[in-house]
């Protein structure tokens, strides 16, 4: 295929606080539903924050064994029901071995989970790197049987919108007739929620978890953690027409830029993530006034929120007024690593169902996030062209734009 044929979005699985398939993640996406929730998987009685958004049980993907299922790390059980729903959604399951089926993950710490966990074993793993020499990536393609090239992406909140973009990129190289691409994430533990705690990140309205997340409010604290993820089967559009394969979207732009700034603080100066931004719009031919909704970033940090707010103003323009902007990030809390792919998930939401998704917690907007929201409740609302912003730390920006197929 020449680099400027489309590729399309024929297939999704994805397990989040939302539900473990498409049709329960948009129905509670559009009522929205809150997925944070007290932590009662350890204790957290000296942690600052004491809840997140967690995913449901798993469910073991057809044709597998149960008790072999159950046995795998949580984060291969993520990664397989996913990938399998995904495949399955768009009839290439039984078929996988006999293309060139590319896998590119986003990915954060590959074995922080493992190592975190044998630490509190009396283990000495984590000194060991020789014990965990296959990747990630290397052990779900061994599992599907894949056969085509394989690779992941690390750069924070930003990995899944990179993985999307690679994949399109394989595509578009004719490196792979088909790819799976995407992100999960289980790997909220002890450490992580720690750490975000200990830098001021995370929301500390214990009492209330389901109100905690609140991006674009004036009484935001901070953001809360969340897992799960989505894998999306991309292809080249006259592939997927030939086969009578149903689109979901069309992958049509992506830009990225970097602040070089500060590793936790967005850049006082939005410019770098204007840039990546518009970058993205160039990539699919699209003027702020065709767009029918933007999934912002905006974590319900104070500076985050504002930050984002100055951007999407300075890219927008007049425009600012009318496009609606909303954060599932309310309803979803932090995916990290796996944000991207939720993310984008809802933007096919938004494209199939005609209704934008809402920020809950928008009880009082603060001043400094002017933007046309759409606070409490979903919003029908005629939408071809989505864009979904994801930002990760250390100034990586990135924007991917999914647009309807005619």
């Amino acid at each position: 295929m020449s680099g400027r044929d489309a590729v399309w979005i024929t297939g999704v699985g994805a397990g989040t606080p939302l539900g473990n398939t498409y049709e329960d993640v948009a129905g509670n996406v559009l009522e929205g539903k809150s997925g944070v929730r007290t932590v009662t998987e350890f204790d957290v009685s000296k942690h600052p924050c004491k809840i997140f958004a967690t995913i449901q049980p798993v469910p073991v993907p057809p044709s597998w064994d149960e008790a072999e299922f159950r046995g795998l790390d949580p984060q291969d059980q993520l990664l397989l029901w996913c990938a399998s729903q995904a495949l399955r959604d768009a009839g290439w399951w039984e078929r996988r071995q006999e293309i060139r089926l590319g896998l590119v993950l986003g990915l954060g710490g590959e074995w922080l989970r493992t190592w975190e966990a044998d630490l509190h074993r009396g283990g000495d793993r984590i000194l060991h790197p020789d014990r965990d020499m296959q990747s990630v990536v290397g052990v779900l393609r061994g599992r599907l049987g894949l056969t085509g090239p394989a690779g992941s992406v690390a750069a924070a909140c930003a990995s899944a919108n990179y993985a999307l973009a690679q994949a399109r990129r394989w595509l578009a190289m004719g490196w792979a007739d088909v790819c799976l691409a995407g992100a999960c994430n289980r790997d909220i533990t002890p450490m992580s929620l720690a750490c975000f705690g200990n830098l001021g990140a995370l929301s500390r309205r214990n009492s209330d978890p389901p109100a905690a997340s609140r991006p674009f409010d004036r009484d935001r604290d901070g953001f809360v953690m969340g897992e799960g993820g989505a894998l999306f089967v991309l292809e080249p559009a006259a592939l997927a027409r030939r086969r009578g394969a149903r689109p979901y979207a069309e992958l049509a732009g992506f830009g990225a830029s970097s602040d070089a700034s500060h590793m936790v603080i967005p850049s006082s100066d939005g410019a770098p993530a204007a840039r990546a931004m518009r970058l993205a719009l160039a990539d699919a031919a699209v003027n702020p006034e065709d767009i029918g909704y933007v999934n912002a970033h905006a974590t319900s940090t104070p500076v985050g929120d504002t930050a984002e707010s100055r951007v999407l103003h300075a890219v927008l323009g007049d425009a600012v007024r009318t496009v609606p902007v909303s954060s599932t990030k309310s309803m979803t809390g932090h995916l990290l690593s796996a944000a991207a792919a939720v993310e984008a998930l809802f933007c096919l939401v938004a494209i199939q169902r005609q209704a934008i998704p809402p920020t809950i917690n928008l009880d009082h907007p603060d001043p400094t996030c002017d933007l046309c929201h759409v606070p409490q409740h979903a919003r029908p609302h005629r939408t071809d062209v989505t864009v979904s912003n994801s930002f990760g730390f250390g100034g990586s920006n990135t924007c991917l734009v999914l647009r309807k197929v005619a």
